[in-house]
């Protein structure tokens, strides 16, 4: 909801259903009679000392006392009402002050909260004692709540994968890519990558299976008799009637053979060092040799160009849509249970690492500390407004519930301190009088 949503909000109305509002209730009821009833008695208690004063001297101190009684009960009455109410309904001066200061009030709560409750110090001291990191970490590690979590993250993601296929994100992430890829310099890469094959001595393993299949090559039956055709063709023919050919093929073969076992066996041979030499000035050249890089780019271009890798990226996406569409429908469980372990696992590793949660801690600090020292006047507006909206009366009745029992025992006091203010003013008149 938004602030102007809620600002338009109607205004607000309050229950008394409750069994404590009816409970306070009844007994508001209970007080107001009994200091009605205060009020009635200490009147009536003047009226019949008044007419027994001639009687004895002592009905002039009751006289006094209940006529101040009264007097004070009165004026505590008028109190109490003139804060919520006009007495007796008559349109009294500076009566009914809740309500007729209601914009006021309204005001400055909103000013006292935004200044007072929202200041940055008290904002973020009571930020700083809570445990973002431990909330987050428990949340998580509870496999239920994960469960929860990614049921709900795979409900959205259908519709963030087609709105990012009609909003062209899915276009511009394409062309960043390309762009990206084209920018690479795959020439120093591909070097750094097989220099690094090199110094690991991975390369010799390539080199033995090289041998390995040279040795199968030259052995078998259909190159032994290839190399025999060609040598021969070659022969004069006096050597080709004496078998010549077969005996060199054997030779040629068995040197050769022997060679390869003998550089494959010997993990020092003079060949390998050869061999490393040979690929090392072949990385140096990929990676400095400007003929290498212009035509490792323009594989590059070529690659990139193919309409076989559009077409192997869009099948790849069509393919990740379904099944995240199949998952999100509950067709398949295997994505949503793939989700919550990855939650429940960074629970664990989140409640392992107090270094993190603090780090976490201290970023949500950061991040609340600034959102509410920006949006305070917000809040106050808003309190503020709610407060003006309100519907006063019903709002008056539930104060009234909660405070007025308190309220009603101001009365009692009234009379009895007016009382005995009444009584002491009469006994010094009367000691006066008696001098």
């Amino acid at each position: 909801m938004t602030y102007s949503e809620m600002v338009m909000t109607p205004p607000a109305t309050f229950s008394f259903d409750t069994p404590g509002d009816a409970q306070r209730a009844a007994e508001l009821r209970r007080v107001k009679a009994l200091a009605t009833l205060v009020l009635a008695s200490t009147l009536a208690l003047f009226v019949i000392a008044k007419w027994l004063l001639n009687v004895h001297p002592v009905f002039g101190f009751i006289a006094a006392f209940a006529e101040a009684a009264t007097i004070g009960g009165l004026a505590d009455w008028y109190a109490v009402v003139a804060l919520f109410k006009r007495p007796l309904g008559l349109p009294i001066p500076h009566t009914a002050i809740i309500q007729s200061n209601q914009q006021r009030i309204a005001e400055k709560l909103g000013e006292f909260i935004e200044v007072h409750f929202l200041e940055a110090a008290p904002v973020e001291a009571k930020l700083k004692q809570i445990d973002f990191g431990s909330f987050v970490a428990d949340w998580l590690r509870d496999r239920k709540r994960s469960d929860d979590l990614a049921r709900f993250a795979l409900r959205l993601l259908p519709e963030a994968v087609s709105a990012t296929e009609t909003s062209g994100l899915m276009t511009f992430i394409i062309r960043r890519m390309s762009s990206q890829l084209q920018s690479i310099d795959l020439a120093p890469l591909a070097a750094g990558t097989l220099r690094g094959f090199v110094e690991e001595g991975r390369h010799q393993v390539l080199f033995d299976d090289l041998l390995r299949v040279m040795h199968d090559t030259l052995t078998g039956t259909e190159t032994m008799a290839m190399i025999r055709e060609k040598i021969r063709a070659e022969l004069p023919t006096l050597l080709r009637f004496y078998r010549a050919d077969k005996f060199l093929v054997n030779k040629i073969v068995a040197s050769a053979t022997a060679f390869f076992d003998e550089v494959r066996s010997d993990p020092k041979h003079p060949f390998r060092s050869e061999f490393d030499r040979m690929v090392l000035t072949f990385v140096d050249r990929l990676g400095t040799d400007q003929t290498y890089i212009d035509r490792i780019d323009g594989l590059k271009r070529d690659l990139l160009a193919r309409p076989e890798l559009a077409d192997l990226a869009r099948t790849v996406w069509a393919n990740t849509r379904a099944f995240i569409e199949r998952s999100a429908s509950g067709e398949t469980q295997v994505l949503q249970h793939h989700l919550a372990g990855m939650f429940v696992a960074a629970g664990e590793a989140l409640a392992g690492d107090a270094e993190l949660r603090g780090e976490i801690n201290k970023g949500l600090v950061a991040v609340l500390r600034s959102f509410i020292a920006d949006q305070k006047s917000g809040v106050s507006t808003f309190i503020s407004d709610q407060v003006k909206s309100w519907n006063m009366a019903q709002l008056i009745s539930l104060i009234e519930i909660n405070i007025g029992r308190d309220l009603q025992y101001i009365r009692f006091n009234g009379s009895l301190i007016g009382g005995l203010a009444g009584l002491a003013l009469y006994s010094v008149e009367f000691l006066l009088r008696m001098l």
